[in-house]
């Protein structure tokens, strides 16, 4: 639960040509050309992180004070602009499937599980990490955090207000995804998936129901709607009235 920031990126394999009528798909095994990419990254990164130095954006302390000056921030950064940035490609080893899989683990969660998270006593921590610095013995290990250590790690991946967790472009953006989808299915010849209007019937009975009770109330909770992976329901939740029903 480090401070990690990074980006997850799909890119898919081709796009339409610019007057629209065909699919221009990349070479087999070739996406871009990575060292390329490696250089266009370390300009655009280092050019960024002088503009934010000149406009008093950064801060330094400790050790790292003395960059605060800009002579020293340019002496600073000047082994890095010699320095091969390296961008590593390689074709998934389980297909697409895995890696929205693995992606999605991200997208749809903060930080850490509930389940790895394995005992508190009112001071502090503990729970499940892989360590993959070591190899004797296994990655699993058991970490613990005073209360407030761990919050603060688990606040840093809470996104800002209003910070957009997933963004779509090109033809997957959000005014032209299904115009733009079907137009590249007609040119593929390939069929739109079905797609299921019912809602899926709710057929667990009280007894294998593991839905916990309602923390206001006790009473049982029951689903009363659901909502698309990409739509996020607006307003607070509701306060529920006494000796009513409460739903999730």
């Amino acid at each position: 639960m480090t401070h990690h920031p990074h980006l997850h990126m799909i890119v898919p394999g081709g796009g339409l040509s610019p007057d629209g009528t065909r699919w221009v798909a990349s070479r087999p095994a070739f996406l871009l050309p990575v060292r390329v990419l490696g250089m266009l990254f370390r300009r655009l990164f280092l050019e960024g992180l002088a503009a934010l130095h000149e406009a008093g954006m950064l801060g330094f302390f400790g050790t790292l004070a003395p960059l605060s000056d800009a002579k020293a921030f340019v002496r600073a950064l000047a082994p890095v602009r010699g320095k091969r940035w390296v961008v590593y490609a390689k074709p998934p080893f389980a297909g697409p499937k895995a890696v929205l899989a693995y992606l999605s683990r991200y997208t749809h969660r903060v930080a850490i599980s509930s389940r790895r998270i394995l005992a508190f006593d009112g001071e502090n921590v503990s729970f499940r990490v892989k360590d993959y610095r070591r190899t004797e013995g296994g990655q699993a290990r058991v970490m613990t955090l005073s209360a407030t250590e761990f919050i603060r790690r688990f606040l840093l991946h809470v996104l800002p207000r209003g910070f957009h967790r997933i963004r779509h472009y090109g033809f997957l953006a959000g005014s032209n995804r299904k115009a733009g989808l079907a137009h590249i299915r007609t040119i593929l010849g390939t069929p739109a998936p079905p797609r299921s209007t019912d809602p899926e019937p709710d057929t667990r009975d009280a007894a294998t129901d593991a839905r916990p009770p309602c923390p206001r109330c006790g009473g049982p909770m029951r689903t009363v709607g659901s909502f698309a992976g990409w739509y996020q329901p607006r307003g607070p939740p509701f306060s529920p009235a006494p000796n009513r029903a409460c739903t999730p």
